[in-house]
């Protein structure tokens, strides 16, 4: 892995026997912490998000995962 910063952006090059899904994780989190940063939201915030999104995508999923 090599990691380059120049003036306003940050390049990550991965080997190609990463796989996609591996991948997507790293990109999705490199997402949420530029979302969140600079943002001042307490702890307790952040786990009713999590509890209310988790509550949602069990209801919408259930019955598929649930065969």
């Amino acid at each position: 892995m090599v990691v380059e910063r120049t003036n306003d952006e940050v390049i990550i090059r991965l080997s190609a026997n990463v796989k996609a899904e591996e991948i997507q994780a790293i990109i999705d989190f490199a997402r949420y912490q530029e979302l969140v940063s600079g943002l001042d939201v307490s702890q307790d915030a952040v786990d009713e998000l999590a509890r209310v999104t988790n509550k949602g995508w069990w209801a919408e999923n259930r019955s598929r995962l649930m065969k």
